[in-house]
């Protein structure tokens, strides 16, 4: 009987370079200038972007699949793409603090930062500890990194208790007033992911706390507030609506499955 066999293990740094080029051979072939452009109206700078579309980013990834040391060459390549492809490709058990500051300090957007936050780093289990260390930094895109990753503990996290989210709004209310568009922006997610995705005493919690924003004589906090009670009215109208279309289905008796082919299938069809 033949014996299996196993796989090599992987050779550290120089494999990963090597997998790494042949990545960015991919992403250049998946390019389109069309693409490249675009990116403008999102906001992403173009200088180091290739023009890939996020499916074809996430589908080459489900190719190379899990592969932490390849994220490390992917990085230092400083390509776009890359970047984003180191998010689904990484192994949250794998990640370090100092890994996690490092590439902090990179980031020059939003989509890199929110994507590794909602797609790596929330299955760290340094999340939590980075959401209260980087809250308060200077640096525009750190501070979106500490709310995107709350916004993305708040849906993700489902074995969370209360009492961390309820730790965190506090950080909400701190940083209400930074008007930079990206902070805000980060800051405003968590209140409404915390407002509506959590248990009901949170939701309260977030709700009471947006209202507070809404009165506040800083302009910034004060569109926080109240774009969070938007949508906060806005998925209370849904609701209704949500649980009355779950109540008809479950209540609509389901059609017998033809066990046949042919004419007793379309029968069961018609």
């Amino acid at each position: 009987m033949p014996t299996k066999k196993t796989a090599a293990p992987r050779a550290p740094a120089a494999d990963a370079e090597a997998r790494a080029q042949e990545a960015l051979v991919e992403l250049r072939r998946l390019a389109n200038p069309a693409t490249r452009q675009g990116l403008a109206r999102f906001g992403i700078p173009a200088d180091h972007a290739l023009g890939v579309a996020m499916r074809d980013v996430q589908a080459l990834a489900r190719k190379l699949g899990r592969d932490h040391p390849l994220t490390a060459a992917l990085w230092k390549t400083g390509v776009y793409e890359a970047r984003l492809l180191c998010a689904y490709v990484g192994e949250a058990s794998q990640v370090t603090l100092t890994e996690m500051n490092r590439w902090c300090r990179d980031f020059d957007n939003w989509a890199v930062c929110d994507t590794l936050c909602f797609a790596l780093w929330v299955r760290s289990p340094h999340a939590w500890n980075r959401v209260h260390a980087w809250s308060s930094h200077r640096d525009e895109f750190i501070k979106r990194a500490a709310f995107a990753l709350l916004a993305s503990l708040a849906v993700h996290d489902k074995a969370a208790e209360d009492a961390r989210f309820l730790e965190a709004l506090p950080l909400i209310e701190r940083e209400s007033t930074d008007a930079r568009n990206f902070a805000k922006k980060a800051v405003n997610w968590a209140l409404r992911a915390i407002g509506s995705r959590r248990s009901p005493a949170l939701r309260g919690a977030a709700r009471e706390l947006a209202a507070k924003l809404g009165d506040s004589r800083d302009a910034t906090a004060r569109w926080n507030g109240k774009d969070a009670l938007r949508a906060f009215a806005k998925a209370d109208a849904r609701a209704p609506v949500k649980r009355a279309a779950s109540s008809s289905a479950a209540s609509t008796p389901k059609p017998a499955k033809a066990r046949g082919g042919g004419a007793t299938a379309a029968k069961q069809r018609a």
